[in-house]
Order: C-alpha cells, then sequence, then structure tokens
C-alpha cells in the first residue's frame, strides 16, 4: 500500500465515500480517489475547551459523522498535530472519523492555567475529547513518544471508551523504568530528560531558531528530511510559555515540575499495559529509545499486545515511511 508524500497530500472535504471502518482492501485506492477529486486545502479544526487548557485540534472532515468509529491521534515532544498528517487521510479513506489534538501547551492550543502537564493530564484530555466528539465503545487511540504514555493511560483510565490502541516509540509497561538502572546505552540517550530538569534548558532550547530540536530530530531519525516537521514544531514552541509547557512534562515526569493529585489515577494508569488489543510499532534506528528496548518489553505485555520493529525507519516512523506504518495500522484495525 503507497500513500503519497507531504507534497501530494490533500485534505479532503467533498466527494466522500463510506467505506466499511477498517476495510484495508480499498483504503488506498479510496484515498487516491478523494486526493485526485479535490483542492489543496488544510484539515477542518475544532477548539475544545476542557476547562484548564483550550484544545485545538486538526480533524477530518468526517468528525461529525457518527457512524464511523472515532479516532484520538496524540503526539508527544517535540512535535505537533501535523505529525498525523499521512496517517489522517488514510483512516479517513478507511471509515474511521479523526481527531488530532496539538497536545495542552503545544500552540496553538492554550497553556494549562493550572500547570498541569503530567502524561496523566493528556490521558484525561483524551478521554474527553472521546466524549466532545461523540465516541462510542468502537474508539480508538493513536499515540506517538509521549502521545504512547498518554494513550495507555486514557485507556486504562476509562477502558470502557476504546476498543483498540496502536502506540508508537516509547514501549508499554516498564522497560523504559527498567532501562534506566540497566541499560548505560539507553541512559545515555536519554540525556536530554535529565538535561531538561535545569534551568538552561530553558535558554539553550530555543538559541538559534531552536537549534537544540533540529539537533533532536537529526538524532532521532537519522536520514529523514524533516524540514515541514519542523517548521510545525517550532511555530508550536516558539513562544517562551509553551517552549515552557513542553519541558513541563518532563519535569512533571522526572523532577519538581507541578503534579495534580487530580490527576494520581490517570498518571498511575499511563503505567499500565492497556487490556485492549494493542499494537505497539517502534523504528530500529530510533535515536532516542533503542530497539532493546522495545524487545525487553515483550515479557511484560500478554498475548494481546504486538510489538513488531520496523526496519529503516527511526523514531518518527510514521513520518519515515508512512506507506508501511498506516498499511499496518489500518491492517491491525480491520
Amino acid at each position: 500500500m503507497k500513500f503519497p508524500n507531504e507534497h501530494n497530500v490533500r485534505w479532503s472535504c467533498a466527494r466522500r465515500v463510506k467505506p466499511r471502518a477498517g476495510d484495508v482492501g480499498n483504503s488506498a485506492a479510496l484515498y487516491l480517489q478523494i486526493v485526485s477529486n479535490t483542492a489543496d486545502s488544510p484539515p477542518p479544526t475544532a477548539i475544545v475547551d476542557l476547562g484548564d487548557v483550550q484544545l485545538h485540534c486538526l480533524t477530518s472532515a468526517s468528525i461529525d459523522d457518527l457512524e464511523r468509529p472515532l479516532v484520538v491521534c496524540m503526539h508527544g515532544f517535540p512535535d505537533s498535530a501535523h505529525s498525523w498528517r499521512h496517517l489522517m487521510p488514510a483512516l479517513d479513506a478507511a471509515g474511521f472519523r479523526v481527531v488530532a489534538p496539538f497536545i495542552r501547551g503545544y500552540a496553538p492550543s492554550t497553556v494549562s492555567t493550572t500547570g498541569a502537564y503530567q502524561t496523566g493530564a493528556s490521558a484525561i484530555d483524551a478521554c474527553a475529547l472521546h466524549q466532545h466528539f461523540g465516541g462510542d465503545e468502537r474508539a480508538v487511540l493513536i499515540g506517538h513518544d509521549w502521545g504512547a504514555s498518554i494513550v495507555y493511560g486514557a485507556a486504562s483510565h476509562e477502558a470502557d471508551r476504546w476498543a483498540k490502541v496502536v502506540a508508537m516509540a516509547v514501549p508499554p509497561g516498564g522497560s523504559m523504568g527498567l532501562a534506566f538502572v540497566t541499560n548505560t546505552d539507553q541512559l545515555k540517550r536519554s540525556w536530554y530528560m535529565f538535561f531538561f530538569q535545569h534551568d538552561l534548558a530553558d535558554l539553550v532550547v530555543p538559541a538559534n531558531d531552536m537549534a537544540f530540536i533540529d539537533m533532536i530530530w537529526d538524532d532521532w531519525s537519522p536520514g529523514y528530511d524533516a524540514t515541514v516537521d519542523l517548521e510545525h514544531v517550532k511555530d508550536a514552541l516558539r513562544e517562551p510559555e509553551h517552549l515552557a509547557a513542553a519541558l513541563g512534562y518532563y519535569r512533571a515526569a522526572l523532577g519538581d515540575g507541578f503534579r495534580s493529585a487530580e490527576h494520581l489515577d490517570a498518571q498511575n494508569a499511563t503505567q499500565a499495559v492497556p487490556e485492549q488489543p494493542t499494537l505497539y510499532l517502534h523504528g530500529v534506528n530510533d535515536g532516542c529509545i533503542g530497539p532493546e528496548v522495545a524487545e525487553s518489553a515483550r515479557p511484560m505485555v500478554g498475548d494481546h499486545v504486538s510489538i513488531e520493529l520496523i526496519d529503516g525507519v527511526g523514531h518518527f516512523l510514521h513520518l519515515e515511511a508512512p506507506d508501511t506504518v498506516n498499511a499496518r495500522i489500518l491492517e491491525f484495525l480491520s
């Protein structure tokens, strides 16, 4: 299955077809049909007010079609909702409706009025999006990087909302925690998490047009041209309050960042293995989390979790090889 590259993607608002959800056999042809018959336009957007934060979301044009199962896509660091630009139209063509928020603190979403950047808070946000968009028990969670931890939390915290889970680049279970104390190679890869605990990060990360972010993408996905992605990422983090929010996720996880007791149960759930059928994908060339960490998760999960390594790609595997990743996700959801 081959999907168009970045420059050929079209976001459709017309000539919708109604395939069966997960009809993988027809999804590529339907997607190409939609693309060829519509103008080049950005995806629809929605703003969802959750009280302490307003989430700006990219959506499929089909978002209000309640006959379709809902898919909630959660991005990670350093990234934006545009990370899903290849997957969203593929899911839409396969009969799903999709919402992809800029996670709390990432512009144009607002910063949290309470300063809550635990992944558990974002897990609750994902459940709130399910509620807002009228999701039912067929709904699916997809997450990458921090988004993976977020969807583990959402799926475990309010399990009845979700049918399946797809995660990438941060394995389920306790493999990362184990790696911190047993795997010095991984400890070296994770240096940035500890650097972010220091105030110096507030000065270094935004310097020289966020050259630090360029370095991260180069290290984590070697050989990938991230020009388009970096433009979106920098727009999401350029203002100091939004960069502080992005660093706040790490400070809440490993340092003295604000942690709300209100989010404690959801935060604990981010460390759980979802009970739903789960697909986990990991790039063999990932410069952020080594493939051996993904392999170490196998004995920590049940038979309902499929852990798969993909050759030739790094951390941002869904952007590096969207044809391969999209096809596997659609196969899993069918």
